[in-house]
């Protein structure tokens, strides 16, 4: 019965993985068609004082 459960488990595991890195690549697909990839815009400047 473990071992069944257990390969239900990994299954859903590896399903799971997929959707994440399809999602990933949709994400990173509209932000490169939106002209979006520059990741230091998003981070804010430290004020000196």
């Amino acid at each position: 019965m473990s071992g069944k459960r257990n390969k239900k488990t990994q299954t859903w595991l590896v399903i799971g993985a997929c959707i994440l890195i399809a999602l990933l690549l949709v994400w990173l697909t509209m932000a490169d068609l939106w002209g979006d990839t520059d990741v230091a815009a998003c981070i804010p400047s430290i004020p000196s004082f």
